[in-house]
């Protein structure tokens, strides 16, 4: 069975490395590797794999340093970070650079690829429409796209996520914690900052002004909800 979703291994540890790609390649992903934080970053802007597993100690550049440089370059895809225990008290810091989540090494290979499936299970919606309309804007939640006056704007994964689920429950009040749970699923590390730089990226894709909502308005003091006055 073939899922068609890249994975980028970036370890240094070649044993380590080998072990992680078999068993993903074993579960059907497509994998790529790397071994050396310069040659990931480079790699992962080429070939924009779906999900990057990033250990955090490289040569080359290191492990956050590869992820910061990817977000800046617009890199929207999963990141899930590789650490050794002594990093535990590093990862806070760590979300403001992007990261998605976190695995602590030593890992068992079930743990990750159940985190993976984890991720994958969000990445095309099972159920629901094909089509979504609010505005002069149409969702197509499995192409991960907007299309508006004829033109296609791609969203990433998260952002995907997060908008079928507000278009899922449009004008209900939607707490923060039910936005992670239903994006990132139940055993995620990601904190609130997270989910709000996302809220935030997407609506510049969605909202006519960013900065005065008009669809995905802000509940003060709980989440979030979408409303479509037309």
């Amino acid at each position: 069975m073939d899922k068609e979703i890249t994975i980028a291994v970036v370890e240094d540890d070649e044993n380590l490395r080998f072990l992680i790609s078999h068993r993903l390649q074993t579960e059907g992903y497509n994998v790529i590797q790397s071994g050396n934080g310069d040659e990931a970053e480079q790699m992962i802007f080429e070939k924009t794999p779906d999900i990057v597993l990033l250990d955090w100690m490289l040569p080359g550049k290191e492990g956050i340093e590869v992820c910061q440089a990817l977000r800046k370059g617009g890199f929207e895809n999963i990141i899930i970070m590789m650490t050794a225990k002594s990093q535990d008290v590093d990862k806070i810091d760590a979300y403001s650079y992007g990261v998605t989540d976190y695995i602590t090494k030593p890992f068992n290979m079930d743990l990750l690829v159940a985190m993976i499936e984890n991720k994958v299970r969000f990445f095309v919606p099972k159920n629901g429409k094909d089509v979504y309309t609010f505005g002069d804007t149409e969702h197509h939640p499995n192409i991960h796209s907007l299309v508006r006056d004829g033109k296609k704007i791609e969203l990433t994964i998260l952002e995907n996520r997060i908008l079928l689920h507000f278009l899922q429950n449009m004008g209900r009040e939607i707490t923060r914690e039910e936005l992670m749970e239903v994006v990132w699923g139940y055993s995620s590390n990601v904190n609130t900052r997270t989910l709000d730089m996302h809220v935030v990226r997407l609506r510049k894709k969605i909202e006519q002004n960013p900065d005065k909502p008009m669809y995905l308005q802000t509940v003060r003091g709980l989440g979030y909800k979408f409303v479509d006055e037309e």
